[in-house]
């Protein structure tokens, strides 16, 4: 499973097997995927399973290991795309030494959107949650994204808090840390963490 770039922009329709279209934020005029990368259909409630979609360990391609079923290994990769499409576990960071420039924009490394998409930065993240009704996972779900509280992969493998916690991939990093959108019932935050989760992503127009 590879990415495709290159071309005229993505304007909805097959993008790695699956479909996509795309929705317009009337607040902030931004164009965004209508659905998480992988996901089988936009959200019906927070919690709609057949929305949740990959789990992408920051930085990396959509190679397989962004599955939630897919096979782990414990090898850190030295190249920035690893030999197999394993969800590589156990450290802080899949890849030694760590490398910043993986998903900077629509020319970077490693970008898993479609042509003309990327991943949200911080900045444009926040620009969207200050448009919601709220700071919580009703207030995400109510939005024009319809964002559902997939869970995320722990760097062990596991699969954890779905249905109840959500938390989105940015472009930005912290030092050797990556920054990302969390919410549940209670608020809606920017952290930073390990770039060995798995997180949701949901991709934005250039």
């Amino acid at each position: 499973m590879t990415t495709q770039q290159g071309g005229s922009a993505f304007n909805g329709g097959d993008f790695n097997g699956l479909e996509y279209q795309l929705v317009t934020n009337p607040t902030t005029g931004r164009v965004w995927l209508d659905r998480n990368l992988g996901a089988n259909r936009v959200s019906t409630s927070s919690s709609d399973s057949s929305s949740y979609g990959w789990l992408y360990q920051w930085g990396r391609l959509t190679d397989g290991h962004q599955i939630i079923t897919s096979a782990t290994t414990s090898t850190q990769s030295t190249t920035d795309v690893p030999i197999n499409g394993k969800f590589i576990t156990g450290g802080n960071d899949w890849r030694y030494p760590s490398n910043n420039n993986l998903w900077q924009g629509v020319d970077g490394i490693n970008n898993p959107a479609p042509p003309g998409f990327r991943l949200p930065t911080e900045a444009e993240w926040n620009a969207e949650r200050l448009s919601w009704s709220g700071d919580n996972s009703s207030s995400a779900f109510g939005s024009v994204l319809k964002l559902t509280a997939t869970g995320y992969r722990v760097n062990n493998g596991s699969f954890n808090q779905s249905g109840t916690h959500g938390r989105y991939c940015s472009s930005s990093v912290s030092g050797t840390s990556q920054r990302y959108l969390f919410f549940d019932n209670r608020q809606t935050l920017f952290e930073s963490t390990i770039r060995a989760f798995g997180f949701s992503v949901r991709c934005i127009k250039d």
